[in-house]
C-alpha cells in the first residue's frame, strides 16, 4: 500500500488512474468540487469572487454560463483533484484549440483561455499550457469523417464543430425511439454529431453523463420565451417523461 505525503506526491502527475497531484505554485482554474485533498498554504476563490481583484482572471475565463461553477487555486503546496472515480487525463495544448465537454473538464492552467463553445455544454480552451480532464474509461482517439453518439462524446480538437445528423430510418423502425423521442429522450443511433475535415475527436468508452447545471440554466432562461399554451404542453412533456 502506497502512502503519500506532500514530498512523496507526483508532481504534476496521477497518483492512480482516478485522481491527479498538482504541484501549485501560483493559481490553477478548478471546477467546484474537483480538490479532493492539498498540502500546502492554498486558497479558493470563486472565478467571480477572483476577477474582481484580479483583471486577467476575467480576460482568461470568458464563460459566463460556467462561471459559478468554477474556482481559483492560489498559492503553493499539493493539490489533489479526482471526480466520481472516472479516470483522470493530463494533456497539454500547444498553441491549440480544443472544445471539451464542460462536465468532464476539471482544471487547467491560468496560461490557457477558457471560451464558451457555440455547442450546448461544450467550452473551448484556447493557447499553450495544461489542463485536466476526467473520462468514464480510457479516452479513445479518432480521426473524421466519424459520427458520436453525443453521450460518449468528449470533445474535439483542431477541426471544425460538428452537425447533428439524425437517423430517421432507426427512428421509423424502432418503435421505442419513436416513444422516447416523444419524450425528449434520444439515443447514440437516433442522434449523433457528424464530425468532417481534418483534427482530432475524444470519445469515452461509456455513455454515462454528469448532470450540468449550466444547461438547466440556459433551458430555464428560454422558457420565458414561451406563451401560456406552450408552456402547458412543456410541462406536459416534462412529467409523462419523468413517468416514463
Amino acid at each position: 500500500m502506497d502512502v503519500y505525503n506532500a514530498q512523496t506526491l507526483p508532481v504534476d502527475d496521477n497518483v492512480n488512474h482516478y485522481a491527479f497531484s498538482i504541484d501549485l505554485h501560483g493559481e490553477w482554474f478548478l471546477t467546484k468540487g474537483a480538490m479532493i485533498a492539498h498540502y500546502g498554504n492554498i486558497d479558493f476563490s470563486g472565478v467571480a469572487a477572483f476577477a474582481s481583484r484580479a483583471a486577467w482572471v476575467a480576460a482568461r475565463f470568458s464563460s459566463p454560463l460556467y462561471t459559478q461553477d468554477w474556482v481559483v487555486a492560489s498559492g503553493q503546496g499539493k493539490l489533489v483533484i479526482g471526480d466520481r472515480g472516472y479516470d483522470i487525463n493530463s494533456f497539454d495544448l500547444d498553441e491549440g484549440n480544443l472544445t471539451i465537454k464542460a462536465t468532464n473538464l476539471l482544471g487547467f492552467q491560468p496560461s490557457l483561455d477558457l471560451k464558451q463553445s457555440i455547442v450546448p455544454g461544450f467550452v473551448t480552451l484556447i493557447g499553450t499550457g495544461k489542463f485536466l480532464a476526467s473520462s468514464n474509461g480510457p479516452v479513445i482517439f479518432v480521426e473524421p469523417p466519424f459520427r458520436a453518439d453525443p453521450d460518449a462524446l468528449l470533445g474535439w480538437a483542431d477541426c471544425p464543430s460538428p452537425s447533428v445528423h439524425y437517423d430517421y430510418n432507426w427512428m421509423a423502425q424502432s418503435f421505442t425511439a419513436g416513444i422516447q423521442s416523444m419524450f425528449g429522450r434520444e439515443s447514440g443511433e437516433e442522434r449523433q454529431y457528424d464530425f468532417t475535415g481534418s483534427g482530432t475527436i475524444l470519445m469515452q468508452s461509456s455513455e454515462m453523463l454528469r448532470v450540468d447545471g449550466a444547461l438547466m440554466r440556459i433551458v430555464e432562461s428560454q422558457t420565458n420565451l414561451l406563451d401560456a399554451n406552450s408552456a402547458n404542453q412543456l410541462g406536459h412533456k416534462l412529467i409523462a417523461r419523468q413517468q416514463q
